[in-house]
Formats: structure tokens, sequence, C-alpha cells
């Protein structure tokens, strides 16, 4: 059917009349002008995608209708312009696809029918890890591990690359997925089949949103309905309220954006964003660069929204020009998006929309700040770091506490590093890593902090020898400018030396600590500090060994690795000494914004990123050198502990099975409010007692060999082993953390694994029981993926993150809430019980369902199938099953 829409088509120039758009001013419809800039990219990708089939007429009224519509809870479909994904998610992801032909071919379809429909762009960059740093050769030598450990996988991606149509490899060692979109990968506006349109991406990683700083809407998925997207489904959708943003003022000269985006984490959380947009406007938003809007927008997942957009404005524009993008290209989108009234001029209040509610927030009276020390929306100002720290030792083990006893709080272990005798105690510092492209992706915080380091270097300051300091950019352009501007040779000097391009420390692959401090660490059972300029800081994701993490500027991170602890008053005590007994505070080397900018307008040239992005697909000789496959088909290889083709389709037939209500289950786990998806499926160190060390030995291998649970998303047998391991977890059945459990029929306390395995031989079905925020953290498919192959049916939990809840209703595994007022405590529940979950023959959206105890007590709960689609999801066992009956048929 031809699009009902058709009449508002026009060219953008009439010289060149094959290059159309569809013209929403043209609708004459009052309401257009009111709507969010957010929900005008929703809009117009439903107009330009309207085949009465996928997109009706009456989803483009629904969402016109946003002011009145947005409290219905009604659903709509959107399409978004093109899709991301980094390795660790990326690998999974063509594994699935590998798969789903495969069992596509089975059921007599055709399997080149699975392929990406929506162009699809994957950057390698979670796969490098800190094994060498404070040497030259670093970057060097860890890159070489990185493909010594991940060969296997990258000739995998190698494979998948040629053998579907539309998708892009950003080779290791070119950058962070989110900076690489940033200053290279997006678009702003899309010229793409004989139509202009606005960009929009959804990634497999929940920092996507940090490309709605470029006015680009954009959120993270789960890995996989990302692969429904690629295959050309389209997102469905609750018409979000829009929550906007108004900033105001400046900030002082001594704050960073990432004083701003944990101030405003803290901020949302406290409003209550989940499930929701967060439009910023006002004329504060124009006090700050591009760089400063994508780090706000990247910590959007810690504060909860699923978009956390700025809309294009003249600096956006200008961005483009800066980062090295076709003049040409950028005259065109600025004149797009003028026709189509999507751009914005912050300081014109008579551009603002409506919004569901407005907050405010005065730039001037945010102070320097950092966060933790277990989660990023725990703000503390620098001022009151000291005492906080100090507080939390003693308080009850929680968000805020360590429970460690007062008569310990000073204890200090001895230690010998490289021949030199050192101390630790609680607050030291052991980690300090400049890494995440929350930060790196910012030339002021990271010219800030060369200057930083040439000041305190002239001033004679040091980093002591142990700390495991870090330096990795989000892309080459980093270094490029740090090398130009002179500041290279001062971060080095204080042990900050390029380890590599990629995640790294932030996504938990910070790698060993010297031998000597972990065993410090333990014997004194000392809360040891990482200090990170990330954008998470769960327990147990950044390294085995730092109970508090703490996300900090990177200028704050070279402070605190100068100071050697946190348990310092900057403002009142010295950073240290220097050889002529010197004190240097911290206020005596702290650069000021006009210094920083000025090395900026001087040293961050369009030229750089020409120069690095022209040739980044090609750059890398090793990536170039690995031969993949070429058949359509991928060989599977049964010796492989990287990949494996998954069960998830085994005995798939076309025809539906109906529902079950299930009978008798166990709960597996019982957990208290914010798990995260870092709990349920840890992605860093693969620990030697662990069930997936088992698992790898018995296949021949050493524990040097193990790599990451991140790494080894490919393989099924490594990631059920995987699925809560994390050494972290906080189990109720347990009374101390560890990835173990209760085995009910037996009494047995086993590792979550061996418990699960041992309910599905005696074929009962599991259930997991939860608190608030239950997934919350990074868009990991396999923290539903893992639960499902243990045998998990369904979770019982007060609230979801967004993302984690649609991963579990792609598995088909069942999102169950607490009615409102209730939890397992007005319950009565103590997890001991078996649940009959009363599955009903005719289901509905956010339905209300009967739960059965074997004690003889009912309650209901609500069935978090929020829409008619995830309902149709449900119905074939998941998305992919869906998505492979479609093809099949």
């Amino acid at each position: 059917m031809s699009n009902p829409f058709a009449r508002i088509v026009e060219p953008l120039d009439p010289k060149q009349p094959l290059k159309k758009f569809f013209n929403l001013t043209k609708l004459e419809d009052v309401r257009y002008a009111r709507l969010p800039f957010s929900i005008r990219v929703l809009l117009e990708a439903a107009i330009r995608n309207c085949d009465e089939f996928l997109v009706k007429k009456q989803d483009v009224e629904n969402i016109l209708d946003w002011k009145v519509v947005q409290h219905k809870n009604v659903e709509v479909p959107f399409k978004p312009a093109r899709v991301i994904l980094q390795d660790f998610t990326g690998v999974p992801a063509v594994v699935d696809f590998a798969a789903m032909r495969d069992a596509v071919k089975k059921l007599g379809g055709d399997p080149e029918k699975i392929n990406p429909i929506c162009p699809a762009d994957l950057v390698i960059d979670h796969s490098i890890q800190v094994d060498f740093n404070r040497r030259s050769d670093s970057l060097q030598k860890n890159q070489d591990l990185e493909f010594e450990r991940n060969k296997e996988r990258f000739e995998f991606l190698k494979w998948g690359s040629q053998a579907f149509k539309n998708m892009r490899i950003v080779p290791p060692g070119s950058g962070i997925i989110h900076q690489v979109n940033l200053e290279y990968l997006a678009r702003v506006v899309m010229d793409q089949d004989g139509y202009y349109y606005p960009d929009s991406v959804v990634g497999t990683d929940s920092h996507t949103t940090m490309i709605d700083g470029l006015g680009v809407l954009g959120w993270g998925v789960g890995g996989i309905e990302a692969e429904a997207v690629m295959l050309g489904q389209p997102i469905s959708m609750v018409l979000p309220e829009v929550v906007g943003y108004k900033l105001l003022g400046n900030p002082q000269p001594l704050v960073t954006s990432t004083d701003i985006v944990l101030t405003i984490t803290k901020h949302l959380r406290q409003v209550g964003v989940v499930g929701k947009f967060v439009e910023f406007f006002g004329p504060g938003v124009a006090q700050l660069s591009i760089a400063d809007r994508a780090t706000i927008a990247n910590m959007c997942p810690e504060y909860g929204a699923t978009a956390a957009y700025f809309p294009v404005d003249d600096i956006s524009i200008g961005y483009l020009v800066q980062t090295g993008r076709d003049k040409e290209k950028v005259m065109c989108t600025k004149k797009y998006l003028e026709a189509v009234g999507m751009l914005r001029d912050f300081k014109n209040s008579s551009q603002d929309p409506d919004f569901t509610q407005v907050v405010e927030l005065d730039l001037h009276t945010v102070v320097p700040c950092c966060s933790g020390p277990k989660r990023p929306q725990d703000k503390v100002a620098v001022s009151d770091m000291k005492k906080d720290f100090e507080t939390c030792l003693g308080a009850k083990q929680g968000f805020k506490g360590f429970q460690i006893a007062p008569d310990r709080h000073n204890n200090v272990m001895k230690f010998n590093f490289e021949g030199c005798d050192f101390e630790l105690t609680h607050g030291s510092v052991v980690i300090a890593a400049i890494t995440s492209c929350t930060n790196t992706s910012n030339p002021s915080v990271m010219l800030g902090a060369g200057l930083l380091a040439k000041k305190a270097v002239e001033a004679g300051l040091t980093v002591k020898p142990y700390i495991k300091t870090s330096l990795s950019p989000g892309s080459g352009v980093v270094t490029y400018y740090l090398r130009e501007s002179g500041v290279m040779s001062y971060l080095s000097q204080l042990g900050f030396d390029v380890v590599g391009y990629g995640c790294m420390t932030c996504i938990g692959n910070s790698g060993p600590l010297p031998d000597s401090v972990v065993e410090a660490i333990t014997q004194g059972d000392l809360v040891a500090v990482g200090v990170l300029s990330g954008n998470r800081n769960f327990e147990g994701r950044v390294h085995p060994n730092t109970r508090a993490n703490y996300l900090a500027s990177p200028p704050l991170v070279i402070a605190y690795a100068i100071a050697g602890t946190v348990r310092i008053d900057f403002e009142k005590e010295p950073l240290g000494i220097n050889a002529s007994g010197k004190k240097i505070f911290l206020k005596d080397i702290w650069p000021t914004r006009d210094e920083i900018q000025a090395v900026e307008r001087q040293f961050v040239i369009p030229g750089m990123f020409k120069e690095v992005y022209q040739k980044i697909e090609t750059v890398n000789e090793a990536w170039n050198a690995l031969e993949a496959p070429s058949d359509k088909l991928y060989t599977w290889n049964p010796k492989s502990t990287y990949i494996k083709s998954p069960p998830f389709f085994d005995g798939l037939t076309l025809a539906l099975q109906t529902p079950k209500t299930i009978e008798g289950a166990y709960v597996l786990l019982s957990f208290g409010d914010s798990v995260t998806t870092d709990h349920i499926s840890p992605a860093g160190n693969i620990a030697r007692n662990s069930p997936a060390a088992r698992y790898l030995t018995s296949r021949g291998l050493t524990p040097r060999e193990f790599n990451s649970y991140g790494s080894r998303r490919g393989n099924d047998a490594v990631m059920a082993r995987g699925t809560f391991a994390n050494i972290r977890l906080v189990n109720k059945f347990i009374d101390k953390q560890g990835p173990q459990t209760i085995h009910f029929p037996s009494g047995e306390t086993l590792d979550v694994f061996d418990a699960a395995e041992r309910y599905k031989q005696a074929g009962h079905p599991l259930i997991v029981l939860a608190g608030k925020e239950y997934g919350a953290g990074s868009s990991r498919d396999w923290a539903a993926k893992g639960p499902f192959l243990l045998g998990v049916k369904a979770v019982l939990a007060e609230s979801y993150e967004r993302i984690h809840r649609s991963n579990l209703v792609g598995m088909g595994v069942i999102p169950l809430q607490y009615l409102p007022g209730e939890d397992a405590a007005t319950l009565g529940l103590t997890g001991r019980e078996r649940y009959t979950i009363i599955i009903p023959e005719k289901l509905k959206p956010q339905m209300n369902i009967q739960i059965k105890l074997d004690t003889g007590k009912t309650f209901n709960a609500i069935m978090r199938f929020d829409t008619d689609v995830e309902l149709t999801y449900f119905h074939n066992g998941g998305i992919l099953n869906y998505m492979i009956r479609k093809m099949a048929s």
C-alpha cells in the first residue's frame, strides 16, 4: 500500500528533485509545534514508514496527540534509522543470526532471509584489558594480548561482516563505541534511498544515549530486541512521558562536565524518570559544548530514563564541522532541520514545547563531586569525600556501608612492592583510571587532566608505583590532541600512559593488581578504592579487590592518584610535599576554565578527526590479516570454547505452543533492591573456583586462557555457568556475599548453576524473587538468556529497569510485578515456598494473574507484558522464535 502521507513529500532543494523529505510542517496541525523535539523524531519515523501494516495512521495520530495520549499507556511503533553494537553484545547477536539461519533452513525456509535490513555498525571495543600499564609499550602489549585471546571471536565477527549485508565492523583499536558514534558514525540527518530524515539509533549498549547529546535520538535496547530491529521489525514502545529539564546559569570556573552529570544523575533519580524521555532546554544548554551534552546524555541509564535528548542547534551544526564532516552534507542537515521545525534555539523560549513536567537546575549551584562508593547516583561533594567515606566504613552493609568495626578503621597493612616498603589502609587508592566514553570524548576534561598533570610534575608531585594507573582514550583523536598540546609526556610521568582504545576499566577489564597489593588488601580485609572517570561503579564490576569505587572527572582521578587515598580533604590537606618540603595543594595545580579552553581552541581541530577516521576501518594490520570462511551458513567448531551454536531453537516447530501454568516452582534466588545485570551476568574475570572455570578446565584450558565472561558470550555453556556468578551477589538465602544458593529439596548450599542443574534434572521449574530496579545497569541480553537456560520461568520483582524487562520478554521469561504497596515482606514470602503461577488462556497487556503457594496462600501480581506485540512474542516463546517462524513461513 502507498504511504497515506505521500502528499507532504517534497524535494529539499528544487534543483535536486530526487532528494525528498516528508515536510511535517505541511501537516498543518497546530499540535506539531507543541510537541517535544524528541517526540517529533518519533512522529517523522511513523509518517515515513506508514504502511497500514507495521505502522498505521492511528499510530501517527496517537503521536501527534501526545499531550493527551502520553498518560494512556498507548503503544506506538518506532523504526530507528540504524543499529549500533559493541563486541560483547555483538558476538552473541551474530551467533544468534547464524543459529537462526540454521533454524530457518531446518523449517524449510530461505536462510538468507536472516539478514540485517536496518543498517548496523559493530564497534569492537570491549575486549582489550589493562594487562600492562606504566610503560611506553603498554598499548602494543595489551593489543597483542587482545588478539591472542580473542582471535577466534574476531574471525567469527569478520565472517559475519562478509556473510551478512548491511553490517559494518569497526576493528579493535579504533576507540569506544559511543565516542566513535559521536565523532564519526552519527549523521544527524540521514540521506538514504532518496529521502532525508532524522538520524536515530538503538544500540546493544545502554550508554547508546550518549548520541542524544548531538541531537540524534538514541537509546539502549537488549541484544535480542536489536536483532529484531535489524531484521526489519519496529520497536514496540509505550508512548513516553517527556520530562523537560531546564538548565539555567553558567557553571563555576572549577566545575567540570563530570560534576554536572553526577549532579543531574542524583537529581533525576530523585525525580523518577524510569521509562520516560528527558529533554533538555533553557538558556543554560547554550553554555554547554556538544561534548558536555554528550557526557550528560551518556549517563542517562544511571538516572533511569529511556533517552536524554538535546535537540539540534547551531552548536551541534558547528560540532559536525569541527569533527571533519563533509561541509555540503552539514549544510543539507541544517536546511532539512529548519524546514521541518527541528532546529532549536535554546535562548528563544517561544520555541519551548509542552512537557509532561519541568524540573530545573541552575548550573551555578553545581560543585566538584564524585559518586560512590557503590552506585553512580550516590553523589558526594569533593569537600565531603573524606567524611563520607569514613561514615561508610562503619555503616551497615549496603549501598553506603561496609560494616567495618570501629576499632579497625585505621588498620595499616605493610607490604613490599618492587623492593620498596609501602602501607595500605581503608580508603587507599589502588586503581586510578582515566577511562570510558563518558569523559574521554570531552576535550575539556581530558585537556584539564593533562594540564593538571603538567602542573603536578612541575611542582614535584608523583604517584606511588603500586597504584594501577591507566589512560584508555575513546578514540585516536584524544591521543592526537594530548600529544600535540604537549601534555602527554606529563601524563606518562604520573603513570597515565595510553593502555588501549576501548572501555577497559569501566567495563571491568581492569586487569590484575600486583600480588603484594592483593595480599595486603585480603589479609587486612581492607576497603581499597578504585577511582575512575567512568559511568558505573557497581560492586564487583571494576575489580574484585576494590570494594569502594568512585566515579570522578579525569582531573580528579589524577588528584586522588597523587594523594593515594580518598581520606583527604583537598581544601585543608596538601596533595603532597615536594622535594623542597613545600606543601602542594590541589588548588595550586588545578587549571582554570580559560586555560583549558585556550588549549582546546588551538589543538582540537577538524584535520585531526579527518586523519584518524578516514583510515579507521583499515588501519589495524592484525585485523586485516585475519582470514574468515566465506560460507553463508556458519560451520560450527565443536572444539571451540568461544563460539557455540546455542540451544535456543532446538526442537522449534512452525506450530505455536499454548503457554502453560507454571506448577510448583522453586525459588532459585531471593534478592533485595538494585540487583544489576552485572550481578546477573558479570562481564569480568572468571573466578578459578567457579562452574565456568571448571567447564573451561575440562576443555583443556589453563586459568591464563579463561579470558572474561564478556569475551565468551558466544558460548552458552560458559555463560549459563556464569549466570549469577558475581562474587558480590547478595542472596537472602545465604548469610554472606557470593554466587551460591540453597537447593531446597536437599538443603545443600551449592553454586547457583549447580543448584539449577539439580532442579532441571528433577523437572522442577524455577523463579527469582527481587526488589526494586531489578536488572539495572548494562543492556545485557545474557542477563535474560542465562536465567532462561538455568530453567527460570518467571521473575517476581517490585520494579524493573526498562531494558532488562524487555530482554526477559524477548527470551519468553515472564516478568511479574507485585501490586502497588505489596512486596515479599508485606506478603510474608520467605522464598522457601513453592509457587504455582496461573497462566490464563486469554492474555492481555499488564493483566493481573494469580499466584498460589504450597502453604495455601494466594496473591495476585501484574504480568508485565506491556503491549500486544510483547504478548505475541511470549506466545512464540520469545522474539527470536517469532522472527524464525515469520521468515520460515
